[in-house]
């Protein structure tokens, strides 16, 4: 009679640590994941058939509310455009620009804190433009900066970013970009 129970013991448990392991198994699957030609960085995960991968990856900001569960991926549909003076560019050549940033902001369906506009050189270096608290929730809004004059000191590509700051103790993420092309 022992031996009986030792046997179904020795069943079950080695039915659980099987399921155990498929289970971790299917969970460790990672995927390489790529959006607009860039690699994500966490990548993702294949559980089930379907895949899985951060929110915070989507190049958009994301608000947590713990109370509720819910997340909200901000992502406004944003348009940038560049001027010198009236004339609009994209390439420049190495060296000082006087310029200024326009940007046309829509679909944005919820809450947001502030906006910044910042410029990034090829080496990976951020440097603020101007950012703005938004006083009145808008779903479509124009924000333009002041003119400032950027040193575009070595050939490559700049990007100038279109941020968002969900709360006031938030950092800002950005949502848009415009890529500025310094030449020789």
């Amino acid at each position: 009679m022992k031996w009986k129970k030792v046997w179904a013991c020795v069943l079950v448990l080695s039915l659980m640590g099987g399921s155990t392991l498929l289970f971790a198994d299917s969970v460790q699957e990672r995927v390489r994941v790529w959006l607009n030609g860039r690699e994500l960085k966490d990548g993702g995960y294949v559980i089930d058939g379907k895949t899985y991968v951060p929110v915070r990856e989507f190049d958009g900001a994301v608000d947590w509310n713990s109370k509720t569960g819910n997340v909200q991926v901000i992502k406004p549909n944003v348009h940038i455009f560049l001027f010198k003076g009236d004339t609009v560019f994209g390439n420049v050549n190495k060296g000082k620009l006087k310029f200024n940033v326009f940007s046309q902001v829509d679909s944005l369906n919820n809450d947001i804190h502030a906006v910044k506009v910042a410029i990034e050189d090829p080496s990976g270096h951020v440097k603020d433009i101007q950012s703005q608290v938004v006083q009145d929730r808008k779903d479509n809004f124009w924000f333009r900066t002041y003119d400032f004059t950027y040193d575009f000191k070595t050939s490559g590509k700049y990007s100038v970013g279109f941020y968002v700051q969900v709360k006031p103790d938030s950092g800002f993420v950005k949502v848009a970009e415009k890529v500025i092309t310094a030449l020789n």
